[in-house]
């Protein structure tokens, strides 16, 4: 069965995110825990971002240095991040270790004319990771919440030119 056709209205903020990709060269990002979390994960960290546009989606390159609140000493990491657009949603796919090892994280579709949202959290053993994408000036924001048995932890990814 095809799928429908998304309307104007719901497939704007997705053209409007899958245009911008291309243009990202910075993150900034905070780590924060919630009063459930066992892993305490929180700081803060910047990266720079190099896009690469190929048959298969937009990846994001992101290489920048995270500071722990605990150790206040940064630590480098890098990331790379795959954005797939279907019309009607953008698939996200986290391929640190490689496209072949790539891991399918979640579909996000509109829920206004400036936000995204999962379709369904991802589940990784019995963690939940759920997302919403906010449209800023020049990028976007990307909110992730991980719960889970041990995890209660909220991530703020903002992207920009």
């Amino acid at each position: 069965m095809p799928r429908p056709v998304p309307s104007v209205e719901s497939a704007a903020p997705i053209i409007e995110v899958w245009s911008r990709l291309p243009r990202l060269a910075h993150l900034v990002f905070t780590a924060t825990p919630g009063p459930r979390s066992r892993t305490g994960w929180a700081g803060h960290g910047e990266a720079r971002i190099e896009s690469s546009h190929d048959p298969d989606g937009v990846r994001l390159h992101e290489h920048g240095l995270f500071t722990p609140q605990t150790t206040g000493t940064p630590v480098a990491f890098r990331n790379v991040y795959r954005w797939v657009n279907h019309s009607d949603r953008l698939s996200l796919w986290h391929e640190r270790f490689g496209r072949d090892a790539a891991v399918w994280l979640f579909d996000l579709t509109a829920t206004d004319t400036d936000e995204l949202a999962t379709v369904e959290a991802h589940l990784c053993g019995a963690d939940r990771y759920d997302a919403r994408l906010s449209l800023t000036t020049e990028g976007f924001e990307l909110h992730w919440s991980i719960t889970g048995p041990s995890k209660d932890e909220t991530l703020v990814y903002r992207y920009h030119a």
